[in-house]
């Protein structure tokens, strides 16, 4: 294991330890995900293993650190934040030579914690291993779990809940909000803001070296800086592109978790919606629904400015003179900025584009978009009218493609306001030629539909965890119409109604 973290952004690293765990038991342990990184699930079973996993048996090489950033909080900005309840551990490198974080999430307070206790409830763990696993299974970026371990104390929520530690894999944890911290701190210390060897600039090099290699090729180091703004705005426009194509709702989308790698990460207040509905709004602190489903794709550009905003300093050559040639230089950042922005409206549009039309089995390459553009803004304004489930109007499109009729979908449009616009709708779907085939392999069957979440972090928070275990094999593999997982795919009960989702601290 190694720390190359921590050895290159040592004011981004507090060194710190974890606290013991009391009675470590493992909850859940992806064993595929241990051998990748050289670990060996065996020894992850064992006592020695959990300790290691819960970070009080610390592995040769390794150096915890708990990370600081800044970040804005529903548009209001934090000027200290960092992990209060985390720390990285060092890296490992994968199968294939890839570098890989190894996190651990609710290990116990820090420096950073400010009024939380830096625990994590075995819920809240358990939801974050099922649902990026799921977001692994349906190809969308993200950290991933590798194991959840029961501490054997209680923490205190509302009532006393068994603890857990989470042990995450990431490609890195870089975070505009990492950018942002960097940024103030070198505006406040008196030095050149993005001075060579200074911190913003060793971070944009070490985010470039570890993200985004091909923006070393782009010349003069200002050239490579605004590469890595532009890689980057194309990343997090693919990764909410693909959050929107599915359904999911992140619920916190805070400056401190936008990544620079383009992975999803801090699944707290998620969920995916069933009825399809722009505005739908899970987590209870989300209280103006900024971070809604439709409002993703803005508050993503929103939060890029300020990564933007953070890299000023480096965006043009040249350093600090006089006032006149200060100002000059921060406009002709600005420019280059905004223009580098501007990339992200371009690269959701086609990534949305394209992935929309790939769930009606329709391929770009080969379609009129003049007369595929308008069914396809049609059927969105239909599902949204009828208040359609997101997924299995998708999943049946497959169906009704193979069938050349409407028979499998149109019963999802029961509402007679709606019924006549869904019947006209299906011969102009059809006459396009729709591939069942793409259409099924794009929709999933099976999501992490948000009454079984709950429904089996129940039960594992009682000590029963088959459920966990069945959700998770179900979204192991979500294309797959599998015998025995009927109810996996079938949308909430009436009787679960308005659902809410919390943070877990």
């Amino acid at each position: 294991m190694t720390h190359a973290f921590a050895d290159a952004l040592p004011e981004l690293a507090l060194p710190w330890q974890a606290e013991p765990a009391a009675a470590p038991a493992q909850l859940a342990l992806d064993e595929a995900l241990a051998a990748d990184l050289g670990l060996d699930p065996a020894w992850l079973r064992t006592d020695d293993g959990l300790r290691f996993l819960t970070g009080t048996l610390v592995p040769e090489g390794a150096r915890p650190v708990a990370q600081v950033y800044a970040g804005h909080q529903f548009g209001g900005y934090s000027p200290r934040l960092g992990d209060g309840r985390a720390l990285l551990l060092g890296e490992l490198r994968t199968r294939d030579g890839q570098l890989r974080d190894l996190h651990l999430k609710g290990s116990g307070r820090t420096p950073f914690a400010r009024s939380g206790d830096g625990l994590a409830a075995v819920g809240p763990m358990l939801r974050e291993h099922v649902v990026s696993t799921a977001m692994h299974a349906l190809g969308v970026p993200t950290t991933r779990a590798l194991a959840v371990v029961a501490t054997g104390s209680d923490v205190q929520r509302e009532v006393p809940l068994p603890g857990a530690v989470l042990a995450r894999t990431a490609s890195s944890h870089l975070r505009v909000g990492s950018f942002q911290y960097a940024a103030a701190v070198e505006a406040g210390s008196g030095a050149v803001p993005g001075a060579p060897g200074g911190l913003l600039r060793r971070l944009a090099d070490h985010a470039i070296a570890r993200h985004h290699p091909v923006a070393a090729q782009a010349g003069p180091p200002a050239a490579q800086y605004r590469a890595l703004l532009e890689e980057v705005v194309a990343a997090q426009a693919r990764l909410v592109a693909q959050w929107v194509l599915l359904g999911f709702v992140h619920g916190v989308m805070n400056t401190d978790n936008t990544t620079i790698s383009g992975e999803t990460i801090d699944y707290g207040p998620c969920a995916f919606i069933d009825a399809y509905d722009p505005l739908a709004s899970f987590s209870s602190i989300d209280t103006g629904g900024r971070y809604a489903y439709g409002r993703q794709p803005g508050i993503a550009e929103w939060n890029l400015a300020r990564f933007a905003e953070a890299l000023l300093p480096l965006l043009v050559e040249g350093g600090a003179g006089q006032q006149d040639d200060d100002a000059a230089r921060t406009d002709r950042a600005v420019a280059v900025a905004t223009e580098a922005l501007e990339g992200f409206r371009v690269v959701f549009g086609s990534a949305f584009a394209v992935g929309v039309h790939r769930k009606l089995g329709l391929d770009t390459r080969a379609v009129d978009r003049a007369v595929s553009g308008p069914v396809v803004d049609d059927l969105l304004a239909l599902a949204a009218d009828a208040r359609v489930d997101h997924t299995t109007l998708y999943r049946r499109l497959g169906d009704a493609a193979r069938a050349g009729s409407g028979d499998a979908v149109l019963p999802l449009f029961a509402d007679p306001a709606v019924r006549g616009r869904a019947e006209a709708w299906v011969p102009r779907w059809l006459a396009l030629r729709p591939d069942a085939e793409l259409a099924d392999r794009t929709n999933p069957v099976v999501v992490p539909r948000n009454h079984l979440v709950e429904e089996a972090l129940a039960a594992a928070t009682a000590g029963d965890l088959a459920p966990v275990e069945r959700l998770v094999d179900a979204v192991s593999r979500p294309f797959e119409a599998r015998a025995g997982f009927e109810r996996y795919a079938e949308p909430a009960p009436a009787s679960f109604g308005d659902y809410t989702t919390f943070c877990g601290t």
